[in-house]
């Protein structure tokens, strides 16, 4: 059973819900699909899904994550592949992403929540950028350029959790004395960042209380949401 989040699920999700989507966001409003193909490099996607727990906790699932993690990074190569697009796959030597690049999708991780914030929620509008959109990774990515040839890379954020047989049966003992206990959610967003400078020129996110990363289809369908309007 899926429901909105709960305690244990970040309060920023659970608000974005009820939020009236504002769209997409660009840096550049003119910002249209390029004339030709460009190289888009596929940043390995922040994906982590969890159980919840009856007592409202979220206790991430290796397993799960596995197969939510690959089932999107497929659907990720297939969505860009029927663009105006070359995808180029993130190099991994040995299969573990460099330390560095690590670090480049921690602090996408970061401004993607600011961007949560201080775009989505209009009680958290920031003052300086009521009228713009100029949130940038900074010029650390140029060497995601010189290594791969990449013109532009797409990060993705996805965290999905799944309530447990008690927090199912929690849900529907509420229910029957009229209380709403929520279940588990569906969130995450994706920027495209242009490579030459840093900039993020593309951000969407998604909030769903329905969906499951752990099957192929489904995850395919979030994906497909989350990049349903990419200018490419």
């Amino acid at each position: 059973m899926r429901h909105h989040g709960w305690l244990a699920i970040p309060v920023l999700a659970i608000v974005l819900v009820g939020c009236a989507p504002p769209g997409v966001l660009l840096r550049d409003r003119g910002f249209t699909r390029p004339a030709d193909p460009v190289r888009v490099l596929i940043m390995p996607p922040d994906v982590e899904l969890s159980e919840l727990t009856a007592g409202g906790l979220l206790e991430p699932k290796a397993d799960w994550t596995e197969q939510g993690r690959a089932h999107v990074a497929a659907a990720l190569d297939r969505h860009l592949e029927g663009k105006n697009a070359t995808v180029v796959r993130y190099p991994a030597p040995g299969g573990d992403p460099d330390p560095a690049d690590l670090q480049l999708l921690k602090l996408h991780d970061e401004v993607g929540g600011s961007i949560l914030r201080h775009k989505y929620l209009p009680v958290l509008e920031l003052p300086t950028k009521r009228d713009v959109f100029d949130w940038t990774l900074g010029p650390e990515v140029g060497r995601l350029r010189e290594r791969t040839g990449a013109d532009y890379a797409l990060f993705v954020f996805l965290r999905d959790s799944y309530a447990s047989a008690g927090r199912v049966a929690l849900i529907v003992g509420a229910a029957l004395l009229g209380v709403g206990v929520p279940g588990g959610q569906q969130w995450g967003f994706a920027s495209l960042v242009d490579l030459r400078t840093g900039d993020i020129v593309w951000f969407n996110r998604l909030v769903s209380p329905t969906g499951d990363l752990r099957k192929a289809e489904p995850a395919g369908d979030a994906v497909k949401s989350l990049l349903a309007e990419l200018p490419l």
